[in-house]
């Protein structure tokens, strides 16, 4: 055998490893995972966008949150904020009231709401705005761009800024104190197939940190977190990112909670948007 055959044979063994359904994967294979991660909703990715009616995009807690802002900013034409950069406590309260996104401490009255970091959803709506470009802060005040005020015409064209930024561009351990590895972020389309698969039904949230953390197992090598198991906590970790404050906020997820005062995810079922929004495709070949 000749060395340009040889190199032939060894191309084509490692395309038939790339091409092989993974079970931890959920029959993906390596090919298709890469594209999962690295281009989620790319024309080779078997994940792809899709635009929804009016009426479904109503049904986007975070999309109306920032709508409901934006639209005071452009009615004022611009927004004074607090000497710390914060939205004023009068437009906390506003916001709140619409009740687009509702806080278990809030609502249970362990305390009350008063300033912007009160309420992580609030405090993430203020920092996505100016993440997004949609407004800018210049001397203690807040604007909507030329660009935000085009793009908030637009719900498609909005919801995918809004989502992309959320997922590429903020740091999703900003409100939690777990390790900084990307539990959540990385590889989230899988989390998506995950629940278009299994979430018809009410779930445990750790029915998908378990499978998401076996697909993705060096996110916990080097982990030591004294107080419990490294799965454990991995899949807290993983819960709290990808369900309490990234699908729930975006309406593809219902959860259920239990406990007194600290209330935790007891079950995870997707939403009727997720189908609608997401088109999966199954592992080719399968």
């Amino acid at each position: 055998m000749d060395l340009e055959e040889l190199n032939r044979q060894i191309a084509k063994l490692m395309e038939e490893q790339n091409r092989r359904a993974v079970p931890e994967f959920e029959g993906y294979s390596p090919y298709e995972m890469n594209n999962i991660l690295h281009d989620t909703f790319g024309i080779n990715s078997p994940i792809q966008l899709q635009k929804l009616s009016s009426e479904d995009y109503d049904q986007i807690p975070m999309l109306q949150q920032v709508k409901y802002l934006c639209n005071i900013i452009d009615k004022s034409g611009s927004l004074k904020l607090t000497a710390k950069g914060f939205l004023p406590t009068k437009i906390v309260a506003e916001l709140y009231a619409q009740e687009f996104i509702k806080d278990d401490f809030i609502d249970d009255a362990h305390y009350k709401l008063y300033k912007e970091t009160d309420s992580n959803s609030i405090h993430l709506t203020r920092i996505l705005i100016e993440l997004t470009g949609i407004a800018k802060k210049r001397l203690g005040k807040l604007s909507l761009t030329k660009n935000g005020q085009k793009v908030l015409k637009d719900d498609f064209e909005l919801f995918k800024l809004l989502f992309d930024t959320f997922r590429n561009k903020f740091n999703w351990g900003y409100f939690d104190g777990y390790d900084e590895r990307p539990i959540g972020p990385l590889g989230f389309g899988f989390t998506l197939i995950l629940l278009s698969k299994y979430g018809e039904q009410p779930r445990s949230d750790f029915f998908y940190a378990e499978k998401y953390l076996k697909a993705f197992p060096a996110l916990l090598e080097g982990l030591n977190p004294g107080y419990t198991t490294v799965e454990d906590y991995g899949a807290s970790c993983y819960s709290i990112r990808t369900f309490d404050r990234f699908m729930n906020y975006f309406g593809l997820v219902a959860l259920e909670k239990e406990g007194a005062i600290i209330k935790r995810i007891a079950t995870v079922q997707k939403t009727p948007l997720l189908d609608k929004l997401f088109k999966i495709k199954a592992p080719v070949g399968r």
